[in-house]
C-alpha cells in the first residue's frame, strides 16, 4: 500500500519504533491524514492501530483509552495547543509506552527566518531539540532522538501524567 517514496521517509520513524514495541502492541496514529501509511506499516508487522484524525477521520471519536504507543507525524507542528494537546495525549500511554514524534526542528533563530518550513500556513507551532528536552522533563520522560526528526517519549514510571 501507499507510495514507495512515502513509505521510506515514514520508515525513519516506524523502522526504529518496531525495534523496540512489543509484539501484538497497540497504538493510535494521532493526525493520520487522508492515507494512513504508518498505520498499515506497523499493522502489517502485527500491530493494532486505531485512527485518529480530526479532518481526514471526523467519524472516528477521541479515542478514549490506554495505548503502548501513540505516533504523530508531520503532525505537532499543525496543532494550536501543543503544550495542552501533548499532555492529553501522553496521559493516554501506558507506563512503558513511547509517543514518536515527527517534526523538523528549528536549528537557530538565524535559519529560522529564511526556513522553508515556516512557508506552509498550516505550520503554526514549531519545535527545536530544547523544546523536547523540556517536554521530557515536564512529562518525566526519557527522551531519544532517533533520527534528525524523530522523536521518542517513553512514560518510564507511574508518575508521568
Amino acid at each position: 500500500m501507499g507510495d514507495e517514496g512515502y513509505r521510506r521517509f515514514l520508515s525513519r520513524c516506524a523502522e526504529p519504533l518496531l525495534k523496540v514495541l512489543p509484539p501484538g502492541s497497540e497504538g493510535m496514529d494521532f493526525g493520520c491524514g487522508p492515507a494512513p501509511l504508518l498505520a498499515s506499516i506497523l499493522e502489517e508487522h502485527g500491530h493494532k492501530v486505531e485512527l485518529f484524525d480530526r479532518f481526514y477521520f471526523p467519524k472516528n471519536r477521541f479515542p478514549e483509552k490506554n495505548y503502548d504507543f501513540i505516533v504523530a507525524t508531520e503532525v505537532v507542528e499543525h496543532l494550536s495547543s501543543p503544550g495542552d494537546e501533548l499532555p492529553k495525549l501522553w496521559a493516554q500511554l501506558r507506563v512503558g509506552g513511547l509517543m514518536a514524534l515527527m517534526t523538523k526542528l528549528v536549528i537557530s533563530p538565524e535559519r529560522f527566518a529564511s526556513w522553508h518550513y515556516i512557508r506552509d500556513p498550516t505550520h503554526i507551532s514549531f519545535f527545536c531539540a530544547e523544546t523536547f528536552h523540556w517536554l521530557a522533563r515536564k512529562l518525566d520522560a526519557e527522551l531519544k532522538f532517533v533520527d534528525i526528526d524523530v522523536i521518542f517519549l517513553k512514560k518510564s514510571g507511574v508518575h508521568s501524567e
